[in-house]
């Protein structure tokens, strides 16, 4: 013992005489936790006349120090599953080359996530680069049991608020939406703020996915995170119905003024944005108003790469059996990542997207509809008032809804759809700036 602090003190010495001012500088701005506030020098650490003193002090100083990096590593290592592999004994830790991007699933009460899970499992091409984080809330017991089942094949996060949300009488009714916000804001946090990652795609329980799916967003994130016009990536075409989209683009891709949901991505920059003035319920059209989107796109594909099976939940199947459950799921693996998206940047999209739409020959509402058109298409058909888009996207099949004067699936007011083996544009007239709140 006496050799060992014999030696401490010899070295300590020749690194006090050498580098005392260094020292100094170093503990006036790590003064112990509980005796001094931020920025005050500790009186019990200046250096005085007793050389060997004042070392020995430095060495337990630095040992403390020690200490509490020891419990900060404890702390991350704690969280290690939910952003790397397990190391077994004897091999390699390989830090990822490229970002991880985890996948959040959002839970409840259904034990059919089972599907959801299975097929992100199975089509997931690495653990390490995408883990799966499923978080729970309600406290079902079954569900938890399903998720649990899985192991460390995904983290089990358990949304620990589960009381009841007090809403003024008339919305007593859409407490599950309530809900919904809440446990939101809690899981986009635990993945942002608690694991600190810079990127999730949130998946809801009821989703299945498609085999290009981390594919497709891998080759999107360094598109959403270099052009500030987009704020998300979604996987799901509002009006992707089997009969709707062109089967032989499955790798076709749009930017749309309308906020998809159902599998997509989000940037940690737009959450830090969000969270403060998060909404108590009803997040998803909340996300689609003009204070919230700013002008702001969002990717989209020609075909989904996401299927809902969810006809039961808060909104009772609204919109299931006419159009949800009938979206046609991509089933062709598409490299994105080998592809040039340099099309999709906001200038370049936009003036080839109007030149495409206006140049395309206007049609009647009557020649669409009876198939009359002459010709491989594309075609323009125009709408020049909410009720002339509402009734002619009602009679074609597609989603006549507009939230905050924004068709689903529009661009600059324009809704692209296949309709009878033909590219069909329903537009409104060239000129067009900006979109209607009233038409809602």
């Amino acid at each position: 013992m006496f050799r060992k602090r014999s030696s401490l003190i010899l070295c300590g010495t020749f690194l006090f005489v050498t580098w005392n001012a260094v020292l100094v500088l170093l503990l006036w701005g790590r003064a112990p936790p509980g005796q001094l506030g931020d920025g005050q020098m500790d009186l019990a650490l200046l250096p005085t006349r007793d050389v060997v003193e004042d070392v020995i002090r430095m060495a337990e100083s630095f040992e403390s120090e020690l200490e509490k990096q020891k419990k900060i590593l404890s702390q991350i290592l704690s969280h290690q599953s939910m952003w790397k592999p397990s190391n077994r004994k004897g091999s390699k830790v390989n830090v990822p080359s490229q970002p991880v991007i985890p996948i959040l699933v959002i839970a409840c009460n259904r034990v059919t996530v089972r599907r959801c899970l299975d097929k992100l499992l199975q089509h997931r091409p690495s653990a390490e680069l995408y883990p799966i984080i499923v978080s729970q809330d309600c406290g079902h017991a079954n569900t938890g049991e399903v998720i649990s089942s899985y192991g460390n094949k995904v983290t089990h996060l358990k949304q620990p608020d589960l009381s009841d949300i007090p809403v003024r009488a008339e919305h007593k009714k859409f407490q599950g939406y309530y809900k919904i916000s809440r446990h939101y804001r809690w899981a986009l946090n635990q993945v942002f703020r608690n694991v600190s990652h810079t990127s999730v795609v949130i998946v809801e329980d009821d989703l299945e996915v498609a085999p290009d799916f981390f594919e497709y967003f891998r080759a999107l994130l360094p598109v959403l995170k270099s052009d500030h016009s987009l704020w998300c990536v979604s996987a799901w075409n509002d009006n992707g119905r089997d009969g709707y989209v062109d089967p032989g683009k499955p790798d076709l891709l749009y930017r749309t003024d309308f906020f998809p949901g159902l599998g997509w991505m989000l940037l940690r920059e737009a959450w830090e944005e969000l969270e403060p003035k998060w909404p108590a319920s009803f997040w998803d059209d909340w996300m689609r108003q003009p204070e919230q989107r700013r002008e702001r796109a969002c990717i989209r594909p020609e075909i989904s790469r996401t299927l809902t099976f969810g006809q039961k939940g808060v909104s009772l199947g609204q919109f299931y059996d006419k159009y949800l459950k009938y979206i046609k799921l991509n089933s062709e693996f598409v490299p994105f990542t080998k592809l040039d998206l340099s099309y999709l940047r906001e200038r370049t999209y936009r003036k080839n997207f109007e030149k495409e739409v206006y140049s395309a020959p206007l049609v009647t509402y009557d020649e669409v509809k009876q198939g009359q058109l002459k010709g491989s298409g594309p075609f323009r058909l125009q709408y020049s008032s909410k009720d002339s888009f509402k009734v002619m996207a009602k009679s074609l099949g597609i989603m006549d809804d507009l939230k905050s004067g924004v068709p689903r699936t529009g661009f600059r007011g324009v809704v692209s759809f296949f309709y009878r083996g033909r590219r069909i544009y329903l537009a409104p007239p060239p000129g067009w700036t900006q979109y209607d709140p009233t038409w809602s």
